[in-house]
């Protein structure tokens, strides 16, 4: 349990692959904070449209209202003064302020909690997300099904040739894969 004495604000981040359950659980944190009664506002990246523009939307098709914003910046201006809870989606389409961002929020006394892949299509740490956990309070990982063999999955395979590092898509693209099973496909 943890004891918080006096208003601060903190950090959270919950990353692994692709299809792994990193926006349910962020939902699932979201709504909690609703039970509580908590202020809260949750924010997506604009170029984030797979599922909806007006929703974060996990695989299972879980979902929860949200505002698109275009960068950091952008998501700053937004958060109004009473909100207690940010939610952010999809953090590693955010520019490399979103961790300064996240700090100045929870500098403010608001709980931020950012979900996002933590490996990139080669397995390389996904920017901004390491610089994240690095500020985090709290970490979790998340792990999916590897659609080879069973085994637990933390890395995200790219089906299709190409070189761009962001590149959207859901199973028409992308399936978890074990570290054994995972090879990365380079253009």
């Amino acid at each position: 349990m943890n004891i918080v004495r006096r208003k601060t604000g903190w950090i959270e981040v919950i990353c692994g692959s692709m299809f792994s359950g990193k926006t349910e659980e962020l939902i699932r944190r979201l709504r909690r904070a609703e039970i509580a009664k908590q202020k809260l506002q949750t924010f997506k990246p604009i170029i984030d449209k797979r599922y909806s523009k007006k929703y974060i939307v996990s695989h299972d098709k879980s979902k929860m209202i949200s505002q698109s914003v275009k960068n950091s910046e952008d998501l700053y201006k937004k958060v109004r003064s009473d909100t207690e809870v940010i939610g952010i989606d999809e953090c590693q389409f955010f520019d490399k302020e979103l961790p300064e961002t996240c700090n100045k929020l929870a500098d403010e006394g608001k709980r931020v909690i950012v979900a996002g892949l933590d490996q990139d299509y080669l397995g390389r740490p996904f920017h901004p997300l390491p610089e994240l956990l690095a500020i985090a309070e709290y970490i979790t990982k998340t792990l999916a099904i590897c659609v080879k063999c069973g085994n637990p999955a933390n890395r995200t395979q790219r089906l299709v040739k190409s070189n761009k590092e962001i590149l959207l898509g859901a199973k028409d693209i992308y399936e978890a894969r074990c570290r054994n099973c995972f090879k990365p496909i380079k253009d």
